[in-house]
């Protein structure tokens, strides 16, 4: 089949659009990675552009011989491992429930649930309810009030809608209840979605600082965006990194980007393990309504 000239300029179009879009984002990742190998007054004086200046790594020495960078990424870690374990937990608790035709008052339970993603009570509220409840500068705080997403949940039920009832039939037949063929039959030919709602909220956990850096005050439990918040944004580098050295080989801004790198990179290893689960279980809410 003879491709078209129509088609033949879409294709190229097409591909120099995306590539622009794909070098436009890289871009800002391949500076902050040059900034942080580069010397301090290269970067401070806007030498380097794309790639680095007088190499080298005294800016990640710095960072690495930090008590309060370690301190910030163990406590990321275990919000990210712990807290997507825990929200991949509730998320299949609510979601085979559902997807199930026998639960009574599913259609009421469903939509309650979906109202949730179209009203909330609003930042001050869900606030006061946490210092009420005495909750705030908690860990598990982090871990138990932003577990579950509501759409995660209505994927999954959609996925488990879609695997053929002959399946849990025939596991019933031979003596299984709900718990086991759960654990038995759906969980394991769930193994992409599972993979791909984990990553996401795991790449959410990884990321957010947001409500950390609010109900968080004790400086040993911050994660390791709220540090990076505090260096970048509030300027406040002085309390973490009091010696410089030479100025001419780190600076602070060499010293910010040398931690943003080092904050990026379980995400970088984790996402393409994970990449070819994205086509099956990111579609899998398309397979039945």
């Amino acid at each position: 089949m003879r491709t078209s000239l129509g088609d033949k300029c879409f294709n190229v179009i097409n591909t120099l659009l995306l590539s622009v879009i794909g070098l436009a984002a890289l871009y800002p990742f391949v500076y902050v990675l040059s900034a942080s190998l580069s010397s301090g007054d290269a970067v401070v004086s806007g030498k380097v552009l794309l790639l680095p200046v007088n190499i080298n790594l005294e800016a990640y020495v710095k960072v690495l011989m930090q008590k309060s960078i370690w301190v910030a990424y163990a406590n990321t870690l275990y919000y990210t491992v712990v807290g997507t374990l825990v929200s991949l937990l509730l998320t299949i608790c609510g979601a085979y429930p559902l997807s199930k035709k026998r639960l009574k008052g599913k259609g009421v339970i469903n939509f309650l649930i979906a109202l949730t993603m179209w009203f909330h009570a609003g930042m001050i509220p869900f606030y006061l309810n946490l210092r009420d409840m005495g909750m705030l500068n908690e860990r598990f705080t982090i871990i138990i009030a932003f577990a579950v997403t509501t759409f995660y949940v209505f994927l999954l039920r959609t996925f488990f809608q879609s695997v053929p009832v002959e399946l849990e039939e025939a596991a019933k037949i031979d003596g299984a209840g709900d718990y086991r063929i759960l654990w038995t039959v759906y969980l394991p030919l769930s193994r992409a979605s599972l993979m791909t709602v984990g990553l996401f909220y795991a790449v959410t956990r990884w990321n957010g600082y947001f409500w950390a850096m609010i109900v968080l005050k004790d400086k040993d439990k911050i994660p390791l965006q709220v540090l990076l918040k505090k260096l970048i944004v509030e300027n406040n580098l002085s309390e973490q990194l009091v010696d410089f050295g030479s100025a001419t080989l780190v600076s602070q801004e060499t010293v910010i980007y040398a931690t943003i790198i080092v904050s990026i990179i379980p995400m970088m290893i984790v996402y393409p393990l994970i990449q070819k689960y994205f086509a099956k279980g990111a579609l899998v809410g398309s397979v039945k309504g």
